[in-house]
């Protein structure tokens, strides 16, 4: 199977702008809704999700029946891609606390079960996000099999799904109290809908070919309306109502503009992105680590200005993810890849 070097590049731009997103955010305060950083703070993940969904329907629709034997193969490869370096972060991030944690809030992290009982409880930033993903994956095979096999209940599956989005958007963040509006955001169940999207657009598009030209035109057009849509006031605004609608179909537009665009083969373009790409899982769970660390040596060398900081912890990130990512996330992935069944 091919392999998707554009959804590569946008998962990697995307864990990029996070990262930046963050060490800004950590530095100078929170973005207002009016600001590029503060919207790709909140929908670099959706973008994520988006491409959650829509790599896996590549890569699984057609060879999953699901049977036994799939399911085994799909969730194996799953906890081997996942797990290895969620532990890794999860017990530094511990470490660097000096805390104890609640032994039942560590057992939920480390077995993944936090997402689906207790998904705001977690010991590093970006982590509630891994939870989340967890949660979908479940739902993944019946995507196959209602699409395969019945399509009615894959009908009323994605209405339930979009119902509880729109549910979220429209009624439920906005009438909450402030303390807990980001443990209802970071609900699977308000995120699912986005992972359902990203399969649907594999799922209506996959054979089906588009000028590249009306591709390079829709995809500029989204940038500049997910750039210059008017909203203003808290980052919040962008996260209920109207807002979300519109916010949401920039980034299914902008997965499926990346799904389908032919881009340059260019190497000095080629390489950095795919390489950012293969290594976005490190980039994206790393980054709060390695800021932390840079931020510790400052205190206890010499004092670094917020500016030098961002710069060091970035490539520090970058060539630390990398590594992570061919001496521990491949070599996990190749395990997870046997294809043997046990009895």
């Amino acid at each position: 199977m091919n392999r998707l070097y554009n959804l590569d590049y946008l998962r990697g731009l995307a864990a990029f702008g996070i990262m930046i997103y963050h060490f800004a955010m950590w530095g100078s305060g929170n973005f207002s809704a009016d600001t590029f950083l503060g919207r790709l703070g909140v929908y670099g993940v959706s973008i994520f999700y988006v491409l959650s969904g829509l790599t896996l329907y590549y890569v699984y629709y057609d060879k999953m029946t699901p049977s036994r034997h799939d399911l085994y193969l799909f969730f194996k490869k799953r906890i081997f891609r996942i797990f290895p370096l969620l532990w890794l972060v999860t017990f530094v991030a511990i470490y660097l606390s000096g805390k104890s944690p609640d032994l039942t809030d560590l057992f939920l992290n480390l077995t993944g079960l936090f997402g689906f009982v207790k998904w705001d409880t977690y010991f590093s930033p970006g982590i509630w996000s891994i939870g989340n993903e967890l949660v979908f994956y479940l739902f993944f095979p019946f995507f196959i099999l209602f699409t395969k096999k019945y399509k009615i209940l894959m009908l009323v599956l994605s209405i339930i799904l979009l119902g509880l989005y729109l549910y979220f958007a429209f009624v439920k963040l906005p009438n909450v109290e402030k303390v807990d509006q980001w443990r209802n955001y970071i609900n699977p169940l308000n995120q699912v809908f986005l992972f359902l999207g990203g399969f649907l657009i594999g799922l209506f598009f996959h054979n089906k070919g588009f000028n590249n030209r009306f591709l390079l035109s829709l995809l500029i057009f989204t940038l500049l309306i997910f750039i210059f849509y008017p909203v203003s006031g808290k980052q919040f605004n962008i996260e209920i109502g109207f807002h979300r609608l519109v916010f949401t179909a920039c980034c299914f537009v902008i997965c499926f503009c990346f799904y389908k665009l032919t881009l340059p083969s260019a190497k000095f373009i080629h390489k950095p992105l795919s390489l950012l790409g293969e290594a976005s899982y490190s980039v994206y769970l790393l980054h709060p680590i390695v800021y932390e660390l840079v931020g510790r040596f400052s205190m206890h060398t010499f004092q670094l200005s917020h500016l030098v900081r961002l710069i060091i912890a970035t490539i520090l990130t970058l060539v630390i993810s990398y590594l992570v990512y061919l001496y521990i996330e491949k070599y996990f992935m190749k395990l997870g890849s046997s294809r043997r069944l046990p009895i």
